[in-house]
C-alpha cells in the first residue's frame, strides 16, 4: 500500500454521524484512506512512505474543509479592486467621498469609479449619499457605489446619464429610483431592478480578467479553511460572462476550490432555456474536468430588511405604513418555478421577510403537487424572520434552508431599533427551532455582504452576540457541534454530496483544514478568534499561514 500523506498526533473532528474523534489519518490518491483513533498510526502504515510525508501536528485540530453554501465569490473578487466605502472604516459621507477621490486617481479616463459596502445606518448622517454628493468627486467620470446589502446603490449624474435614466423614467417592478423634494433623481437606486440600468452601462470586464480576479479572491476563501464554494448568483450582474469566467477560472486552475454554480433564473429561461439540469451540469463538469458543478437555479422573492424591502406580514417597526414588497407575482413565480423544476433544476430562492418565505413555500407546495419529486433539495436562503408555522411547512415539504446568521452580529441592534422592533428581532435566524424540527440547514456569510469566515458564522450561531454586546434570543443558540455540522457535513448533504465530502472518513475526499485550537474545547466566545493554519484540497496543501 502506498500512502501519500499521514497526519498524526492531531485532534481530528471527523464530523461523521457519531461526531467521532481521531488522532491520525492517511491520505491516498486525494482521498482519506484510513482514520485511526490513536495519535500514532500503526508502524506498518508508515513503512512505505518518506518521513517528509508525515506531518506531526503536535495536538493541533483538524476539521473537514468548510463547505460554503452561499456567498458571491466573483462579486467579492471584483469588490476587492474597488473603493472600500464600508463602515466603521468610513464614519461619514465625506469619508466615502475621500475614498472615491482616491479611486478616481487609479482609473483610466474610460473607466468608472466603483465602490462597495456603504451602510447608511452606520454613517453619522444616517442616510444614503446622493447624486449631488458623488458629483463633488467628478461630473465627468461615472461613479457607482453599492450598499453593503448590494440591494441598493448610488450613482452620480454621469452614471445616470449613461444609463439613460431621467426624472421621467418609470420605476421598475420590485424597485424604484430615489427622488429629492423637487422630484429630481437623487441618485439612490432601491433594489436590484433599479440597479440594472446602471449596471448594464458599466463596461464588462473581459472573461480573462474576471477569471484572474476569481483566482485572487479565492485565496481569501482558502485562508478561512473553505474547500467547497457555492457562488450564489452566477449571472446576477454581468449575465453569461460570469458563468464563462467561472468555467475559465476552474479550467485554467486559477484556484483549487471545488466550485458550485447557482445560475440566475434569467439565464436558465434565456440562453439556457433549451437545457435541462442534467445537460447543463454535464457541460459544466466537462469544461472543468469535474472541478465545478451545477448547484441550482437562483431566484429572488424579496429584498433586504435593512432597506425596508424585505416582504413582511406585519409592518416595519419605524414605518408602520411599509410592509416591503414581493418581487414576483405569485402566478408568474409559480409558473417559472414549475418549468425549472420540470427540467430537473434544484431551486434556491432568496427570502428574508416572512411574507416572502410564505410565498416561496406556497410556490414549492404548488410545484411539488404538480410534479412530486423525492429528495428535491429545494431551499430558501437567508430566512431571517421565519416563524414556527413557516418552519413547520418547510418540514412538511422537505424544504432545506441556509441562514444568514451573521445578521445577528452585524445588524440585529439596528433591526431592533429601526426595522423589526425588539420582539421580532429576538428570534431572527431561529436555529434552535429549525434544529428541533430536524430540518436540513446550513449557515452562511453571504460574502461580500459580511466577511467570509465559517468560524465567525459558527461563533455567531453558538453565541448570538450583537455588535453592541447583547445576547439576542439566547433560546435560539445552538451547540458548537451542531454549528460545526452546518458548515461541514450538513453543507455536503445540502449539496447532495455527503457520500463524497463533508466528513473525514475512509473513501471521502481529503479536504480539510488545520486549526490552532479545537472549537469544541475553547471558550465559546473565542471560536471566532481561532486561526486557520493550513488548508488541504484532495490531500494537497493549498494554503499555509505565513
Amino acid at each position: 500500500m502506498t500512502i501519500d500523506l499521514v497526519i498524526k498526533n492531531a485532534t481530528i473532528l471527523t464530523m461523521d454521524e457519531n461526531f467521532s474523534r481521531a488522532g491520525s489519518l492517511a491520505v491516498k490518491d486525494g482521498r482519506v484512506d484510513q482514520v485511526w483513533e490513536t495519535a500514532e498510526p500503526p508502524e506498518a502504515s508508515l513503512a512505505t512512505i518518506d518521513s517528509s510525508q508525515v506531518i506531526d501536528l503536535k495536538g493541533k485540530t483538524v476539521v473537514p474543509g468548510f463547505v460554503d453554501t452561499h456567498s458571491h465569490l466573483l462579486m467579492y473578487s471584483q469588490f476587492r479592486e474597488q473603493a472600500n466605502c464600508s463602515s466603521p472604516l468610513n464614519q461619514s459621507i465625506s469619508d466615502i467621498l475621500e475614498k472615491l477621490r482616491a479611486q478616481l486617481e487609479k482609473v483610466n479616463n474610460d473607466e468608472w469609479v466603483l465602490g462597495w459596502g456603504y451602510d447608511n445606518t452606520l454613517l453619522k448622517e444616517n442616510r444614503h449619499p446622493t447624486r449631488k454628493e458623488l458629483d463633488q468627486v467628478s461630473t465627468e467620470v461615472p461613479i457607482f457605489i453599492r450598499h453593503t446589502s448590494v440591494h441598493f446603490a448610488v450613482a452620480n449624474s454621469k452614471a445616470l446619464e449613461l444609463a439613460g435614466l431621467t426624472d421621467e423614467t418609470k420605476n421598475p417592478k420590485g424597485g424604484h429610483f430615489g427622488k429629492d423634494e423637487d422630484g429630481k433623481l437623487d441618485g439612490v437606486l432601491y433594489e436590484l431592478p433599479a440597479l440594472e440600468p446602471v449596471q448594464a452601462a458599466i463596461p464588462t470586464p473581459s472573461i480573462s480578467d474576471m477569471a484572474d480576479l476569481l483566482g485572487e479572491g479565492a485565496k481569501d476563501y482558502l485562508a478561512e479553511g473553505i474547500t467547497t464554494c457555492s457562488d450564489a448568483g452566477v449571472g446576477l450582474d454581468l449575465g453569461l460572462a460570469e458563468y464563462e469566467a467561472h468555467l475559465k477560472a476552474v479550467k485554467e486552475a486559477k484556484h483549487p476550490l471545488r466550485m458550485r454554480l447557482m445560475v440566475l433564473h434569467h439565464l436558465l429561461s434565456g440562453v439556457f432555456k433549451d437545457k435541462d439540469a442534467e445537460t447543463l451540469n454535464k457541460e459544466i463538469q466537462a469544461a472543468t474536468e469535474g472541478r465545478a458543478v451545477l448547484d441550482s437555479a437562483k431566484l429572488f422573492q424579496d429584498g433586504s430588511i435593512q432597506g425596508f424591502t424585505a416582504a413582511l406580514r406585519e409592518p416595519y417597526y419605524t414605518k408602520p405604513e411599509e410592509y416591503g414588497e414581493l418581487l414576483r407575482d405569485q402566478e408568474d413565480f409559480e409558473k417559472e418555478l414549475l418549468d425549472l423544476h420540470n427540467r430537473g433544476f434544484r431551486l434556491t430562492i432568496h427570502g428574508n421577510g416572512d411574507k416572502a418565505i410564505e410565498s416561496i413555500l406556497d410556490a414549492y407546495s404548488f410545484v411539488l403537487n404538480k410534479n412530486p419529486r423525492a429528495h428535491h433539495l429545494h431551499r430558501i436562503e437567508h430566512l431571517q424572520t421565519a416563524l414556527p408555522t413557516d418552519l413547520d411547512r418547510m418540514k412538511e415539504l422537505d424544504v432545506a434552508g441556509s441562514f444568514f446568521i451573521n445578521h445577528v452580529y452585524y445588524w440585529a441592534d439596528r433591526h431592533k431599533k429601526y426595522f423589526l422592533g425588539p420582539e421580532r428581532t429576538a428570534r431572527i435566524n431561529p436555529l434552535a427551532d429549525v434544529s428541533e424540527r430536524d430540518i436540513l440547514y446550513t449557515l452562511h456569510s453571504d460574502c461580500p455582504i459580511t466577511p467570509i469566515s465559517p468560524l465567525f458564522s459558527i461563533w455567531a450561531a453558538v453565541n448570538r452576540q450583537t455588535m453592541d454586546g447583547e445576547i439576542l434570543g439566547e433560546n435560539q443558540c445552538i451547540s458548537v457541534e451542531k454549528a460545526l455540522q452546518t458548515m461541514t457535513i450538513d453543507g455536503a448533504k445540502l449539496n447532495a454530496d455527503e457520500a463524497n465530502s463533508g466528513s473525514l472518513e475512509a473513501g471521502k475526499l481529503a479536504d480539510f483544514a488545520i486549526l490552532d485550537q479545537d472549537p469544541t474545547a475553547v471558550d465559546k466566545m473565542a471560536i471566532k478568534d481561532i486561526t486557520v493554519l493550513e488548508t488541504y484540497i484532495g490531500g494537497e496543501r493549498v494554503y499555509h499561514k505565513g
